[in-house]
């Protein structure tokens, strides 16, 4: 198994920074991919990625080159989906990691939202960001991190 690779869904990304400083730590190589050309701190490791702009297009060119043992993070549950299906890890920027066993309920409750913000039933997006989430993220990207690490060395 090789070093793993970082994929980062960056548009809407709030937690680059604190990627940038774990891949940094762990010599990994991390790859910002956006639509458009993204204001962030540098780091020797990252590389930017900016793809068309079609609807889709960061989210394919992530599943399309993300591999086995590699880390995703996204907020989007179908990319999530789609990088679990390539063997890959993927965890949400509040640090809440995608399985196998959650990410069909997550895909279904995700519709079900969108069907009822689409007919008026509710309104709004998600609950914004605090510092608990950060850490938390930190947290499960480390983890993530050192079992990678750990499954390489037996």
């Amino acid at each position: 198994m090789t070093v793993p690779v970082i994929y980062v869904d960056a548009d809407a990304c709030p937690v680059k920074e604190q990627i940038i400083r774990v891949a940094e730590r762990h010599g990994l190589k991390v790859y910002m991919v956006s639509n458009t050309w993204l204001r962030m701190a540098e780091g020797p490791r990252v590389e930017r990625i900016v793809v068309s702009n079609g609807a889709d297009a960061a989210d394919d060119w992530i599943a399309e080159n993300i591999m086995v043992g590699d880390v995703a993070v996204t907020s989007d549950i179908r990319l999530a989906a789609r990088c679990l299906e390539r063997g890959a890890h993927a965890l949400d920027p509040a640090g809440k990691p995608f399985t196998e066993d959650s990410i069909g309920t997550q895909l279904a409750m995700r519709d079900l939202l969108a069907h009822l913000r689409d007919t008026g039933e509710i309104r709004g997006g998600g609950r914004t960001r605090n510092l608990r989430d950060r850490e938390r993220f930190l947290e499960t990207l480390e983890k993530i991190i050192r079992s990678t690490f750990a499954g390489m060395s037996s």
